[in-house]
C-alpha cells in the first residue's frame, strides 16, 4: 500500500494559494483515478483505491501545513503503513514555478509542512514531489514577505504555468507508483523542454 499526502491548508481561502500546490495536485491525482477524497479520518480527507494494481491511501491533512505532521503520524498509524511507502507532495520555493523535483529524504529546506512531518514521525527519508512556486521577487526577502507570497495565490501567469504542471505531476505519482522512485526521478527531475 502507497499513502500519498499532499500538504496545504484546508478552507476556501485558502485552496488557490501557493502553499496549497500539494492539496491541488492530490486533488487532481484523486479525479484521474476515480477515488473521492470523501472521507475524515486520521485528521485527513481520505480516499482508497488501486492505481497500476497497487493499493493506495490519499490524504489531505486537515491539521494546517504548520502541523501536517499530526496528521501523517495518524495516517501512518492507522493504514499500517511504512515510511519506505509514503509518498508527501508540497510546494517548493527553491524552485521556479511549474519545475518538479522528486528525491527521497533531506531536510525540510524551510518547508514547515515537512519540518512538521519530521518533527512528529522522527523520520525524514521518504519520497517527496516537490512542485516549484518561486520565490518572491526580492530574494533578501523578510520572513513577513514570504509568508504573503506562499499564502499569496498564483498571479495569472503563474496559474497558466500550474494548471499545466498540476497533470504532470499526476504523471509523475503514475510512475514512481508503476515503477519506482528511480524512474520518476530520471524523468521527471529533468528541466521541461
Amino acid at each position: 500500500m502507497k499513502l500519498v499526502v499532499g500538504l496545504g491548508n484546508p478552507g476556501n481561502e485558502y485552496a488557490s494559494n501557493r502553499h496549497n500546490a500539494g492539496f491541488m495536485c492530490i486533488t487532481h491525482f484523486a479525479r484521474a483515478h476515480g477515488i473521492r477524497l470523501d472521507r475524515k479520518k486520521a485528521k485527513s480527507r481520505v480516499g482508497t483505491g488501486v492505481v497500476h494494481g497497487v493499493e493506495v491511501v490519499l490524504a489531505r491533512p486537515q491539521t494546517y501545513m504548520n502541523r501536517s505532521g499530526e496528521a501523517v503520524k495518524a495516517l501512518l498509524s492507522k493504514y499500517k503503513t511504512s515510511v519506505d511507502d509514503l509518498i508527501v507532495v508540497h510546494d517548493e520555493l527553491d524552485l521556479p514555478v511549474g519545475r518538479i523535483r522528486i528525491r527521497k529524504g533531506g531536510s525540510s529546506a524551510g518547508n514547515h509542512g515537512i519540518e512538521s512531518i519530521i518533527a512528529e514521525t522522527g523520520i525524514a527519508d521518504f519520497i517527496r514531489v516537490r512542485v516549484g512556486i518561486g520565490h518572491p521577487v526580492d530574494e533578501t526577502e523578510a520572513r513577513a514577505e514570504v509568508i504573503d507570497h506562499v499564502l499569496g495565490d498564483f498571479s495569472p501567469d503563474e496559474k497558466k504555468v500550474i494548471d499545466g504542471v498540476i497533470p504532470r505531476v499526476t504523471e509523475a505519482l503514475d510512475c514512481l507508483i508503476k515503477d519506482g522512485l528511480d524512474a520518476a526521478m530520471n524523468r521527471f527531475n529533468r528541466a521541461p523542454a
